[in-house]
């Protein structure tokens, strides 16, 4: 087991430098650079630098070293934590990423807390009795809430609790700090419409289970039902809702950027769209970046996660 999570840590790490390096080429191109240097000079959006003038920027800022040096050098000031500076925000990208990413989290974490007991506890119920009215009735409510774009959720439970009973808030701007009934909307409806994915997966994968002949065979010998299912069924059952469970956190990272733009929640999603309509440059960049990592870092918690589900992978 410990190999396996050595060799999926060296990958990790050679996935992250290659796309740092992508990510790097993309940016160092001289129309980027330009772009930044118009920003910092006062003159975003206007095509006004000579090339003198852009060459002594280039000095200035060290940028007129070889592609190699560079890289090494924007690569030690990420590991340093000097992610540029945000033209838009005019504050250091590093300190504002790392709080939007803690407003994704906080969203994330009630999201998770609810949608996973719920999703899995409804599918695997669903999937032990195949066919009976629990299941057809989780398989319709999963498509229809799954089928119901976010923003349309969004609009619906904003007009039903917030304008219509009054009970929440419209907004979770959140601007006079933490206050957990703006979390709700936007948790709510990220959780109607990530439910129904998650919970059809599960009830599919053990209504498959529940017909493998392994059931069949524990279920002959006379042992228990609750013992069947708990310790033969279940493991078996969990191991594709947990890579679907797994992938929701590069979802909830920045592709809720609709629930986190409509309810102006200022979370990493909202962060991106900003800046990528401004043309922020160096927040595009690091929210690219931190993406890429959040991905790698999923990729290793379900290869992790399937040691302990499956045995067969951890004495491989």
């Amino acid at each position: 087991m410990f190999k396996l999570i050595g060799r999926r840590l060296i990958q990790m790490l050679l996935i992250i430098l290659v796309a740092a390096l992508i990510l790097f080429v993309i940016f160092d191109t001289d129309d980027f650079k330009k772009r930044i240097a118009l920003a910092e000079l006062g003159n975003f959006g206007v095509s006004t630098m000579t090339e003198e003038s852009y060459q002594d920027w280039l000095a200035e800022k060290g940028l007129d070293i070889p592609f190699y040096q560079r890289f090494l050098k924007w690569g030690g000031d990420v590991l340093t934590g000097d992610l540029g500076h945000s033209f838009e925000k005019d504050t250091a990208v590093g300190p504002l990423v790392l709080d939007r990413l803690k407003n994704t989290g906080l969203l994330a974490l009630f999201v998770f807390a609810l949608m996973i007991p719920i999703s899995l506890t409804l599918g695997v119920l669903g999937g032990m009795r195949e066919g009976s009215g629990l299941d057809r009735s989780l398989t319709f409510f999963s498509v229809f809430t799954t089928s119901i774009p976010e923003i349309a959720t969004a609009i619906i439970l904003t007009v039903v609790l917030s304008l219509g009973l009054g009970w929440l808030p419209a907004k979770s701007a959140m601007i006079n700090g933490f206050d957990f009934s703006q979390l709700v909307l936007p948790v709510l409806t990220l959780v109607v419409y990530d439910f129904g994915y998650v919970a059809r997966m599960t009830r599919a994968s053990m209504a498959e289970v529940m017909t493998s002949q392994y059931i069949r065979t524990a279920v002959l010998k006379g042992l228990p039902y609750k013992r069947v299912i708990m310790k033969h069924a279940l493991r078996n059952a969990l191991i594709a809702p947990f890579t679907i469970i797994v992938l929701q956190l590069n979802w909830l990272l920045s592709g809720v950027v609709v629930v986190e733009v409509f309810f102006e929640y200022k979370g990493f999603g909202k962060l991106l769209l900003e800046a990528a309509l401004f043309g922020d440059i160096y927040v595009v960049q690091a929210c690219t970046l931190v993406a890429v990592i959040v991905a790698v870092l999923s990729q290793i918690i379900s290869d992790i996660g399937y040691t302990f589900l499956n045995p067969r992978i951890r004495f491989a």
